[in-house]
Parts: structure tokens; C-alpha cells; sequence
């Protein structure tokens, strides 16, 4: 097990506590309450903090986009996030301990059958505000419009969109649960979820993180994590 030398514990959480920021907005990633809760991130923040020799505090929100912004504006030492540019300016990330797919839900008797046929004018697709997929969808579309709310499938259906985006799991149980959807065969992205500081902490200390995510991927201790919340087996990521 890699234990960090004490200097990297007080550049890493000059609090003297790790403030690790949870997005349950994930299912995949965290579940529970704020009062309570679990999964992989959650279990990522206890070891980091125990190698650290640091108590920990779980910061808990319902949206990456506040998970970053805890991050951004000091008040969280530690975030679970996926990799994007336009979080690279705040955030050092480590390689993804997990890689998730983005998918498209559409109306059941919509025409469009594949991803690329999304991207056409006049197709709305409803996205979760500050979500890693609405970062991507923003940049890369060239004639779909983004539609930005609380929850990307809620949108879609409550303002009657052309087509929904959103993580495979929660949008296949959700498809299932809902005859008149359907989800879109393939994947429009690839969604890397790391571990992140800000990008001002010492070169080791980013270092050390990346080294042990690497290690709990290596040991068996993601894919452990993941099995205990329910998750799927062949969601941890390679190694970097």
C-alpha cells in the first residue's frame, strides 16, 4: 500500500481534513444520502484519507457541476469527476479508475435509429446542466441543440424533446421502466471519471494520487468497490 509522507497530507488538505466533494448525482459512482452515503467514490475518499493519515469529510451534492464548483472555489480538497477540458483549468486529474458510456434516449416511434443521426437540425436533445456529456454535446454537435436542465431524461420528456442524453445505467433502467422510450444502440462518448485536486497542489502530491488509483485499479480494490454497490463488472478502467 502506498502511504504518503506527512507533507503531502498538509499540501493535499491544509484543513487537517480531506473534504472529499461526492456527486450522488451519479448513480453509478455514489448512492445513498448526503447523510449516509456510499460507492465507489465514496470508497476511494476513505483510503485516500486513511494513506493519508486524515480524517475525512464527504461533501455531497447533486450535480457534477456543484461537485466542481466546491472544488474551484476552495471548499473541497478532493473531487470524483470525469476528465473534460474545460475542468482541466481547475482540476489535476488522475487516469480514470472508471469509464462509462454516454447514451441517447428517443421517443419510442422517433426515426432516429443511430448516434450520428442525432446531430441533425432541429433534433433537442436534454442534457443534465454542467454533466460531463453536456461539456462534450456543447462542444462537438454541429446541428443538434443542447437543452439544459436538472436531469437530461426529465428535460427531454417534460419539454418533449427529440432526444434525451444521459449514462447508460440510470438510462437503461429508466427505458425499461418507461415502454414509450428507447434507448439509441451505441454510444455517443466515453465518460472517464478520475480523481481530482486543484491544479495548484505539488507535483507529488498529484503524483501520489495518480499512483494510487492506479494501485486500487491494479489490487482489485475499484472492482471490488463497484461489485459491493451493485455495479457492473466491466466498468473499471484500464490501466493508464
Amino acid at each position: 500500500m502506498t502511504t504518503a509522507p506527512k507533507p503531502l497530507a498538509s499540501d493535499l488538505a491544509p484543513t487537517g481534513v480531506l473534504r472529499a466533494s461526492i456527486n450522488l448525482g451519479n448513480p453509478v459512482l455514489a448512492q445513498g444520502t448526503p447523510e449516509a452515503p456510499g460507492g465507489i467514490t465514496v470508497d476511494l475518499a476513505r483510503e485516500i484519507g486513511a494513506r493519508l493519515g486524515l480524517p475525512v469529510e464527504l461533501l455531497c451534492f447533486d450535480a457534477a457541476r456543484k461537485s466542481f464548483e466546491a472544488m474551484a472555489d476552495g471548499r473541497a480538497d478532493l473531487c470524483f469527476l470525469a476528465v473534460d477540458p474545460a475542468r482541466e483549468t481547475e482540476v489535476a486529474f488522475t487516469a480514470p479508475y472508471v469509464v462509462i458510456e454516454g447514451v441517447y434516449a428517443v421517443p419510442r416511434d422517433s426515426d432516429l435509429t443511430t448516434v450520428a443521426e442525432v446531430d441533425a437540425p432541429g433534433v433537442r436533445i436534454g442534457v443534465k446542466k454542467g454533466s460531463a456529456y453536456d461539456l462534450f454535446l456543447s462542444r462537438n454537435l454541429v446541428h443538434a441543440t443542447v437543452v439544459r436542465g436538472d436531469e437530461g431524461i426529465d428535460t427531454f420528456r417534460s419539454e418533449g424533446l427529440e432526444a434525451g442524453a444521459g449514462i447508460r445505467q440510470p438510462m437503461t433502467a429508466y427505458a425499461a421502466a418507461h415502454p414509450d422510450v428507447r434507448l439509441i444502440e451505441g454510444r455517443f462518448m466515453e465518460i472517464r471519471q478520475a480523481v481530482g485536486t486543484t491544479v495548484g497542489r505539488r507535483p507529488e502530491t498529484v503524483a501520489f494520487l495518480r499512483d494510487t488509483v492506479e494501485e486500487l485499479k491494479a489490487n482489485g480494490f475499484v472492482a471490488e468497490s463497484l461489485r459491493r454497490s451493485g455495479q457492473e463488472a466491466g466498468l473499471p478502467a484500464p490501466p493508464a
